[in-house]
């Protein structure tokens, strides 16, 4: 199901409800306005959890992938976005870059990182999976409700649009 909102109206609304991220982050998926759940992943520099997290059943969650704020190379490519979206993804957040951005700027899903990166991480490498994980100047928690649109990403404990 897809919901119109706006970040901006959230904020006026719920403000002393919402964490606000820096604006650090740009937009690469096709679809830029994204909200759901929030599962998270700490990793550095490689992609094995992050792939077999994205080919399970995304449940319209945004995965949140914590990569430490490597600019060395990219943490999601085409290949790993067409999964999410065959998974049910409603999107992924990076603290990290991406690489194949025209292909993925094409592809139905949200997607924001803080750059790009044509050089792919390596396939070994340990990570969490939905664990608490802090930047932008906020923390992230499995389960709270991320909402990213053009002008920013606001995090709130419970998800705004469901009707009381």
């Amino acid at each position: 199901m897809i919901m119109k909102f706006a970040t901006a109206d959230l904020f006026d609304y719920y403000a002393d409800e919402l964490q606000i991220c820096e604006p650090i982050f740009f937009d690469f998926g096709g679809n830029n306005n994204f909200f759901g759940p929030i599962r998270t992943l700490k990793i550095f520099e490689s992609f094995a959890l992050t792939k077999s997290t994205l080919a399970s059943d995304g449940e319209g969650h945004i995965l949140v992938i914590d990569g430490g704020g490597s600019l060395r190379c990219a943490m999601l490519g085409d290949k790993l976005a067409q999964l999410a979206i065959d998974h049910g993804w409603s999107g992924v957040l990076i603290n990290g870059c991406v690489r194949d951005s025209a292909a993925i700027s094409a592809l139905p899903i949200g997607v924001k990182a803080l750059a790009t990166n044509p050089t792919r991480p390596c396939m070994q490498g340990e990570g969490q999976l939905d664990v608490a994980v802090r930047f932008a100047g906020v923390t992230f928690h499995p389960g709270h409700f991320l909402y990213a649109d053009a002008d920013g990403v606001v995090l709130s404990q419970r998800n705004l649009l469901e009707k009381p």
